[in-house]
């Protein structure tokens, strides 16, 4: 349970209490003889009251609510069951009700949701009737006065409730932002390693199938440890970058999450890195117009549609030879990227089917980003045989 107050007081709480506890029943000795009994007894319960709203709370396995609403029902029957002098509530009567009042706030703004409307009740009733405890009981006091008392009383204690619960309702807004942050930086950490670590994994286990097809001279061995070791770096810088995020709080300027900003520009080096593999002829033919139509968020979106294309290529259509990518003006003056092979597609539409538990990867999940930025990604056979996954972004900055 958290404090109310800064942690720098928050340790002064258990002090302050038993100075309390100590302080307020020391006045019952200059009670007359006669009146100690009672006087002690009004004195224990403000003390009581005191306590609870001091301490940090748990203390043990007792909670907040526990101890809030039995200070509560105490105060209560004290109202109800008190026969004393009516001078003795008078003296300890502000140091109970302002009690109450800190006890009041604590509930509404900490108590968890199912018992703070029954405790919080419970201690806000008791507020608004402790001043009952003396007018009801003057000579001349009569029920004129007892209703000013419980209106004065009444403001007070609807402006502590009120302001607490703002701050719950501030406390929970914040706690939801949070959940949400990391939400999405574990979602983020998911599509980076599924968009660009598995995509460089792949390659560099069908470098290594091909190079098991057959003899190889020293050359061709040479360039094949030489794109290993390049895919195997760009994994390790991948990685490197999502631990790096995880690690470090993201400033404002340039905090793009866990994976690379990449976008439309950085997609030739993309598809000639692809064509050098599996013996692919891979080409892109981008628009320079278009590029900068679209905002960079959008552009990363358009990125790892491309790069889940490829890698659903390299992994489902092994008999494709060729592959195009393309970036042109589409209808409605959006930006039409499209990723086309002449494989077969019988085994691609696999990868559109969301496995349970894939945490919104694949092209399953970039169509729920390629949605909030506006646009629209489909994918499915292409005439006169292959397959065709097509995003067409609105333009934005």
């Amino acid at each position: 349970m958290r404090t109310d107050l800064p942690s720098g007081v928050g340790r002064f709480r258990r002090p302050l209490a038993s100075l309390a506890a100590l302080v307020l029943p020391a006045p019952v000795v200059l009670a007359h003889p006669g009146e100690r009994g009672a006087a002690l007894l009004v004195a224990a319960v403000a003390a009581l009251v005191a306590v609870v709203a001091l301490l940090p709370w748990p203390v043990g396995r007792v909670a907040l609510a526990a101890g809030a609403g039995a200070a509560g029902v105490v105060s209560l029957l004290l109202d109800v069951c008190y026969s004393g002098p009516y001078r003795l509530p008078a003296f300890w009567l502000p140091f109970e009700w302002l009690a109450l009042l800190g006890v009041l706030f604590r509930v509404v703004r900490r108590v968890p949701g199912r018992w703070v409307g029954p405790v919080g009740a419970v201690v806000g009733l008791a507020s608004l009737a402790v001043p009952l405890r003396f007018t009801l009981r003057m000579p001349h006091g009569g029920w004129a006065g007892s209703l000013i008392a419980a209106v004065l009383s009444l403001l007070p204690t609807l402006g502590v409730a009120g302001a607490a619960l703002y701050l719950r309702v501030l406390d929970a807004r914040r706690e939801r932002a949070v959940a949400r942050a990391r939400r999405e930086q574990r979602l983020e950490v998911a599509r980076g390693l599924h968009d660009f670590v598995a995509h460089e994994i792949t390659g560099i286990v069908l470098e290594a199938q091909a190079g098991q097809l057959g003899p190889q001279d020293r050359e061709e061995s040479a360039a094949l440890l030489r794109r290993l070791e390049e895919a195997g770096l760009r994994a390790l810088d991948s990685m490197d970058e999502m631990v790096g995020a995880l690690r470090e709080p993201q400033s404002d300027e340039g905090a793009d999450g866990p994976t690379r900003r990449l976008g439309l520009t950085d997609l030739p080096d993309l598809v000639a890195r692809f064509g050098t593999t599996g013996g692919l002829h891979a080409t892109v033919d981008l628009i320079p117009d278009v590029t900068g139509l679209l905002s960079a968020e959008a552009q990363a979106t358009a990125y790892a549609v491309v790069l889940e294309a490829l890698t659903n290529i390299r992994r489902h259509a092994p008999d494709a030879t060729e592959v195009t990518v393309r970036v042109a003006p589409g209808p409605h003056d959006r930006v039409q990227v499209s990723v086309t092979n002449n494989g077969g597609p019988t085994r691609l539409c696999r990868p559109l089917r969301r496995r349970p538990g894939s945490g919104g990867t694949g092209l399953a999940g970039l169509t729920a980003r390629t949605t909030t930025h506006g646009g629209t990604l489909t994918a499915g056979p292409h005439t006169p045989s292959g397959w065709r996954v097509t995003c067409t972004l609105p333009p934005g900055r």
